[in-house]
């Protein structure tokens, strides 16, 4: 078996030239584009952007890495698109609030349509068959995915294998949270999506992560490091390595090694660039322990009420926005405003929660976060 290889390339700052130097240093460590890419093909970047935040928010993947990842690429005479489905907002309006919108049209870089899409099937699939994937995904030569590093509350990290659910349009992900409620479930069908995607290239950026509560209100962090490969579960697991994060604890890691999209034992990945050792961050900020494994009629809802982390409305920063609400998959729905009045903080009834935590992951004040319920502090702490 031949050894995954992730490139590490250091950059403390997102000024576009040293970002440019740093990008075509890590592909120059992975063979040069020539390997992933041909002259006239069409090339979807795809970022992570959750929502339409300001670049320093460290919420999406910063233009200047999109931007010089696009210059590259044309610089190879490719077709350059780039698209994300946001769950919230259309694609256009959250791309210009992240800056990406100005860092393309600079460059030329049209916006792909990731606002529709159709039905395909995966028979390959270990669960999953059927989605629905963003026209601008489908409809290109091949996907470049530009991930950025941060915590979530369900995978632990949000990194190269998560960042293809954002090429199914708008609310459709929140289907698959219902469908799938078990974190082992939804990571699997996330391993499904990348194999039936299968992006030529991943670069995660790493040069300010976020740490806590994230993917959307957690804190920005100096890494410092770009990290590049073609194996996302390698990549995902080399980005664990650097945040002391067991990448057992990633529920994407072990399906992804099953379905043969790559690996994340050490003595399968191949480290090349600069020493992993100075970029280590021992007190970066994330839960470190595995996702509570909930299946089987009448434990799977004690557990998910007893053990399960809950979700958790701060009441002081809560402005009544009624986000959380509109993207609780749950039916009825877990978080509302119960007693029916809408002047007060929504509540939740626990009993009803699927434990997606798309309500922290989509408050746009950070009002919501996740706590271990008493039972589950006994067991895992």
């Amino acid at each position: 078996m031949s050894k995954a290889t992730v490139a590490l390339v250091g950059c403390d700052t997102y000024a576009e030239q040293r970002v440019y130097q740093a990008v075509e240093a890590g592909i120059k460590l992975l063979g040069g584009f020539t390997r992933f890419v041909k002259p006239g093909e069409r090339i979807v970047l795809k970022p992570n952007v959750l929502f339409g935040s300001n670049p320093d928010k460290c919420v999406s993947t910063h233009p200047a890495v999109l931007k010089a990842v696009g210059r590259l690429l044309q610089q190879a005479e490719v077709d350059v698109y780039y698209g994300d489905s946001s769950g919230f907002g259309k694609c256009e309006t959250n791309m210009r609030r992240a800056g990406l919108k100005a860092a393309a049209n600079e460059l030329g870089i049209k916006l792909a349509d990731f606002d529709k899409g159709r039905a395909v099937t995966h028979q390959e699939a270990l669960l999953n068959k059927r989605f629905v994937i963003a026209n601008g995904a489908l409809d290109c030569d091949g996907l470049i995915s530009l991930p950025k590093l941060k915590t979530h509350g369900l995978t632990r990290i949000t990194g190269a294998v998560k960042n293809q659910l954002g090429c199914i349009p708008g609310i459709r992900k929140s289907q698959y949270h219902v469908k799938m409620p078990s974190p082992y479930d939804f990571a699997t069908m996330l391993v499904d999506l990348t194999t039936l995607l299968r992006p030529r290239l991943y670069i995660m950026d790493g040069i300010i992560a976020m740490e806590g509560n994230g993917p959307r209100s957690g804190w920005p962090k100096h890494l410092d490091i770009l990290l590049f490969s073609e194996d996302p579960v390698a990549l995902d697991a080399t980005a664990c390595k650097i945040i002391g994060l067991d990448p057992e604890f990633v529920p994407t890691s072990a399906p992804g090694e099953k379905a043969r999209l790559g690996t994340y034992h050490d003595e399968n990945i191949e480290l090349v660039g600069e020493d992993i050792a100075s970029f280590i961050d021992q007190d970066f900020a994330v839960v470190r322990r595995p996702p509570v494994a909930v299946r089987g009629g009448r434990w799977r809802i004690l557990a998910r009420n007893w053990v399960c982390p809950q979700p958790t409305i701060d009441t002081g920063v809560c402005t009544n926005c009624g986000t959380c609400v509109s993207h609780c998959p749950a039916t009825p729905k877990a978080v509302d405003w119960h007693t029916g009045d809408e002047t007060i903080p929504p509540t939740f009834k626990y009993d009803r929660c699927i434990r997606c935590y798309c309500c922290q992951e989509f408050c746009p004040e950070g009002a919501v976060t996740i706590r271990d319920t008493f039972i589950g502090k006994v067991l895992f702490h």
